[in-house]
């Protein structure tokens, strides 16, 4: 099983994330039992559950990118 970035499970609402951790639990042992095949349907409910994380995660770089360009532009405007 594949855990997310810190970043994304920061980004997780309590019920996302409280799923997310029953389904890596399960996916470990269906791991440990050797059903591969059982863990990686596992693995795909993970990635589809993290999904919304990963936008917000982008919307948050977005965000501050914006916030960049504008301070960098206002630097340019108070050097005129």
């Amino acid at each position: 099983m594949r855990h997310c970035s810190v970043q994304v499970r920061g980004l997780l609402e309590r019920q996302e994330l409280d799923r997310y951790n029953a389904l890596m639990e399960v996916g470990f042992y269906l791991e440990s039992q050797e059903r591969y095949d059982l863990a990686y349907s596992i693995q795909q409910e993970v990635d589809l559950l993290i999904m919304p994380a990963i936008e917000r995660l982008k919307e948050k770089s977005r965000a501050r990118d914006a916030a960049t360009a504008e301070y960098l532009q206002s630097l340019r405007e108070d050097e005129n």
